[in-house]
């Protein structure tokens, strides 16, 4: 995939040096730049706001009670996990994340 993703680039880069635009090509690299670090900053705040709010749920015992009432269905959709392991608390904190709307909340679960 890293070759995939290099040849793109070179590629994209020799064309663009090739008909004239690599000012063009410079300028949307650094504008891209400041819209990932902008992005992650975002980021960084609502994922920070989530993950403490799920470690108090956690703490409340609400997470551990929707590991209970989603075991059934967390079992169908993974059978291969073993009985009281720790992915099945993420694997139901993300599936809440998700029912509730939360996207970002989600991602730190399912990472």
């Amino acid at each position: 995939m890293n070759y995939l993703w290099g040849l793109m680039i070179v590629s994209g880069i020799v064309y663009a040096a090739l008909t004239g635009t690599l000012p063009e090509v410079t300028q949307a690299a650094i504008d891209s730049s400041k819209e990932a670090v902008t992005l992650c900053i975002t980021m960084v705040g609502v994922m920070s706001l989530w993950v403490g709010l799920m470690r108090i749920a956690e703490k409340a015992g609400i997470i551990a009670g929707a590991v209970r009432w989603l075991k059934p269905f967390l079992r169908f959709l993974f059978p291969g996990i073993p009985k009281g392991h720790l992915a099945n608390q993420y694997i139901a904190e993300n599936f809440i994340a998700n029912v509730f709307g939360l996207g970002w909340a989600a991602t730190p679960a399912g990472l």
